[in-house]
């Protein structure tokens, strides 16, 4: 009997012991899409748009940090496919993130399941097809990440959020401005701006006197914009993944690839209000509209629309200096964001990268330090793992620019494991470039006119620059980032219009340890 009791006394000690051993796993969130060809009319006729289960745009992805995301992805067009998921940084799992330096594509009538972690991630962030020309013609949808709900956030919960996603579009499909960039002619001005799919009508219905939050994305392929509502201010609280100073702004410029968050208070007379997207730097000015209804209105919009920037390219570099980290508020994690003090880390590397517009063979291309990337047969990720000879060789583009004819190749700088490394982006075109870096962040600490030399290293901001995922290029002018890289195996870094992921040149950081 002592036996059989003790036994029983064992068994159940150890079995409340297992359960505070057991460690639960976060949570999963399961998606199915089918992408496929069909027909759309954003701008009042028939276009091939590309479809995520019928919808353009696709749906958005809502979860909580640390969720577990699974994405199957079934793919109907008659065109290798990739999804990349714009500003989530992939720990752990880069061969996840969709783009062809670490992915192969799934071919028509395939499916490929994509699995990965919001890992230590809050904010606003889009996933797009980063393969030939496809995002000119939709699969892009929005992507936001919450905070759990133990991380306080550093202001009132709005009552509600609206995911607006704002780009440029073309009359022509994007075989045909594929076609166009392969044969040397760079891309027309848009014909359009659309807000989520339409260039006018979509509609955001709110309370007056509460709180609203509105997630905005330049989803385009070469335009930057800028975005306002017309007799409302808007403060700012979150870019691409970090709680920001909170600034009041009446206009914001979104650049190609970039995400911010801001909180609207309804605090007018009751009726409608003009929500308005126009292009920057751009002539003709394009327009785009949505409205912001205030529940019970029977009173239309109304003329003038907000005035907003239009070529003023200084003005659109100071506002970007504006934008600040949060040092007090928490992200992710419950640790503030100050406590991570990157301007007290030396740093290992510089690199000058220098975008340019150049001719090979006679044709129209585009260049980093005068290497025009080519993607290889099998990608870099693959390659490097398995150690496959002959794909890719490190350190075949150089630290720094060099005055030589631009030839094509397979761009690739080695770096080591957790190296500080800073990386300058030389911009001496006319036109705004988008510098992405997938899977990953840094942090932009300055920007100036002209060339850049070590002394303009005395007017970095090292105290609470923010984080970004993707950063403007302002024409001659030169921004200056900071980072750790190679914690990962491999990340891309691109320069964009959104474009020149496929058409211009793309740099990847390859660890040398493994």
């Amino acid at each position: 009997m002592r036996q059989a009791i003790f036994l029983h006394f064992f068994l159940g000690t150890l079995a409340c012991l297992s359960l505070f051993c057991v460690k639960a796993e976060d949570p999963y969130r399961y998606y199915t899409w089918t992408v496929t060809y069909g027909t759309i009319s954003p701008l009042g006729f028939p276009q091939q748009g590309i479809l995520i289960n019928g919808q353009f745009p696709g749906p958005t992805i809502e979860c909580v940090t640390n969720d577990n995301i699974v994405v199957d992805v079934i793919n109907m067009l008659d065109e290798p496919l990739l999804f990349t998921w714009n500003g989530i940084k992939q720990r752990k799992t880069p061969w996840q993130d969709g783009v062809l330096g670490t992915n192969c594509p799934i071919p028509p009538n395939t499916n490929w399941t994509y699995k990965f972690q919001t890992k230590d991630q809050i904010g606003t962030y889009f996933y797009f097809p980063s393969t030939l020309m496809h995002r000119a013609a939709g699969g892009f949808g929005g992507f936001n990440i919450q905070s759990r709900s133990v991380i306080a956030i550093p202001y009132p919960i709005p009552v509600e959020e609206f995911t607006l996603l704002v780009g440029d579009w073309y009359n022509s499909s994007h075989k045909a401005l594929q076609k166009r960039l392969d044969s040397g002619i760079p891309l027309p001005l848009p014909d359009s701006l659309l807000i989520n799919g339409l260039p006018s009508g979509s509609t955001f219905t709110g309370e007056k006197g509460k709180t609203y939050k509105f997630r905005v994305s330049n989803v385009g392929i070469a335009t930057s914009i800028n975005f306002r509502i017309q007799g409302h201010n808007m403060t700012l609280v979150e870019v691409e993944g970090s709680h920001t100073v909170q600034d009041v702004y009446d206009s914001l410029d979104v650049h190609v690839g970039q995400s911010v968050a801001v909180l609207v208070t309804l605090n007018a007379t009751v009726k409608d209000y003009f929500i308005v997207a126009s292009t920057r730097f751009t002539k003709p000015v394009l327009t785009a509209t949505s409205l912001l209804r205030y529940a019970g209105s029977s009173t239309p919009a109304s003329m003038p629309l907000p005035i907003g920037p239009t070529y003023q390219i200084h003005w659109s570099m100071q506002q970007a200096r504006t934008i600040r980290w949060n040092l007090t508020a928490n992200a992710a994690r419950p640790n503030p964001q100050g406590s991570y003090h990157y301007g007290t880390i030396p740093i290992q590397r510089t690199l000058i990268l220098a975008n340019s517009e150049t001719k090979i063979n006679g044709f129209l291309r585009y260049a980093v330090n005068s290497v025009s990337y080519v993607n290889p047969a099998t990608p870099l990720k693959l390659a490097d793992y398995y150690n496959i000879s002959g794909v890719f060789k490190s350190n075949s583009i150089k630290d720094f620019p060099l005055s030589v004819p631009a030839v094509f190749g397979t761009s690739v700088i080695g770096t080591t494991l957790h190296d500080f490394i800073e990386i300058v982006f030389q911009n001496n075109e006319t036109t705004i470039q988008s510098w992405h870096l997938d899977g990953y962040s840094f942090w932009t600490v300055g920007y100036g006119s002209g060339k850049w030399t070590p002394d303009m290293r005395k007017r970095y901001n090292l105290a609470d620059a923010n984080t970004r995922y993707t950063v403007q290029g302002i024409p001659s002018v030169m921004e200056c980032n900071i980072g750790i890289f190679g914690q990962q195996r491999n990340v891309e870094l691109e320069v964009c219009d959104m474009v020149t992921a496929v058409s211009r040149t793309a740099i990847v950081y390859q660890s040398l340890e493994r």
